[in-house]
């Protein structure tokens, strides 16, 4: 687990955009079985789910970081 945690932190940007990318395979690949919409809608939903999810991850991040932060200064006092 802390091999993962350290990659995530070394390369944020490229997992934040790895996830992106997979929410909207997924979306893709969901939307295509379950709902007859138009290929050009398809790919609207699929990006604004991918966005939502990618909000969500970053918010976790955040207060990730922010708690690491603080347990870390508390340590070092």
């Amino acid at each position: 687990m802390e091999a993962v945690q350290s990659w995530v932190s070394e390369h944020k940007l490229t997992s934040i955009g790895t996830f992106w990318a997979t929410a909207v395979g997924a979306s893709l690949a969901y939307s295509s079985s379950r709902t007859p919409l138009k290929p050009s809608l398809r790919l609207i939903h699929a990006r604004m789910h991918a966005q939502a999810l990618t909000l969500a991850m970053l918010s976790g991040a955040a207060v990730y970081h922010y708690y690491d932060k603080n347990s870390n200064d508390q340590v070092h006092k």
